[in-house]
């Protein structure tokens, strides 16, 4: 299996991010893509490359134009200001507030395009985030011409990022772009299944309205659960994506076996959607371990996972996500790749 990796992800290093009422260091750090490709490597999973370089317009069929025109030009902005610290949004367009209407001062513009504060920009996000772009498109490239698997170690993650917003440390949605390109590069039909810990809400959001492209997640319950206010089971797509979208929320406290059920049920909705081709958004902050999360599940569930999603017969694309105990996340990622390749 091709693994498609860039250095430039270092340059994007926050200090710190807002949870629970007080700024701590991101759980979101440069460790995480190195252990996994540590762990990549010794496992002998096939070569390493560097991502090729891909026109703007792949991003702009995925996000408007305004918001990575936003992303392009922030530091910019926020360092002309006199700040030489992270760029972090704290006023957001919620309820009764206007929200069609981008302001032109970057403290605006910065909870204007987040959903959170767990989005601190740098000097080097800009750079990072394309290049994060980048590997994904990539492993699509390499499906679209005839391999049978590719993993595209992209950090910063991007699940969470939506169609005009960034958030859960996510700035442009790397699984939504490569689906998009599969799609614009001869796949008629395209699922992306998400079995990170947390909800991918900007992928579902991007094509909740298109049957071209199903989506299916398994999630923490958004009743208890980040991002909290979309993930829900009702929630199965609208206008010509009405029966596209499915999601499985899950209680805190499940367990190996309970995910691999409802795994288990999602992968036969793909199989009835009959793919072309299968976007994996690959987290692995199920982990037992992890300081965010709060399901179960330990390395030979992660072995599993990997075998049943091997089941849909696919050319299929892994794109990293998330995963946050970084001393087990390299170990836990080569399970479920060596789990799909047998």
């Amino acid at each position: 299996m091709l693994t498609i990796h860039s250095e430039d992800h270092r340059l994007h290093h926050g200090a710190a991010e807002f949870y629970r009422g007080r700024l701590v260091p991101c759980f979101e750090m440069p460790s995480r893509a190195d252990q996994v490709l540590d762990a990549v490597r010794g496992a002998g999973l096939g070569p390493i490359v560097a991502p090729d370089r891909f026109d703007r317009s792949a991003l702009t069929r995925v996000h408007t134009e305004d918001f990575v025109a936003f992303l392009e030009t922030a530091w910019d902005e926020w360092s002309a200001l006199g700040e030489t610290g992270d760029a972090l949004p704290y006023a957001w367009p919620a309820a009764d507030l206007r929200q069609d209407v981008p302001p032109d001062h970057i403290d605006g513009k910065l909870g204007f395009y987040a959903i959170d504060a767990a989005v601190p920009i740098t000097a080097g996000t800009w750079a990072a985030v394309r290049s994060s772009a980048d590997c994904a498109l990539t492993g699509a490239r390499h499906l679209t011409r005839g391999a049978h698997s590719a993993f595209a170690l992209c950090r910063p993650p991007g699940h969470h990022a939506g169609a005009r917003a960034m958030g859960g440390f996510c700035y442009l949605n790397n699984a939504a772009i490569a689906a998009q390109y599969l799609r614009d590069h001869g796949a008629a039909r395209v699922a992306v299944l998400d079995v990170d810990y947390h909800h991918g809400n900007g992928t579902q959001a991007i094509f909740y309205d298109r049957g071209d492209v199903f989506f299916a997640s398994l999630h923490g319950d958004p009743r208890q659960e980040y991002p909290f206010f979309l993930g829900h089971a009702d929630e199965r797509g609208s206008g010509a994506g009405l029966g596209a979208n499915v999601n499985y929320p899950l209680p805190w406290g499940t367990t190996g076996a309970d995910y691999l059920a409802a795994l288990d049920c999602a992968i036969a909705d793909i199989a009835a959607f009959g793919p072309d081709s299968v976007v994996i958004s690959l987290g692995v902050d199920t982990f037992a371990e992890d300081p965010i999360s709060h399901f179960k599940l330990r390395a030979d569930d992660f072995t599993a996972i990997g075998q049943r999603i091997a089941s849909l017969g696919r050319p299929t694309l892994f794109v990293m996500e998330g995963g946050y105990a970084v001393a087990d996340i390299g170990g836990n990622v080569t399970a479920v790749l060596t789990g799909f390749s047998g």
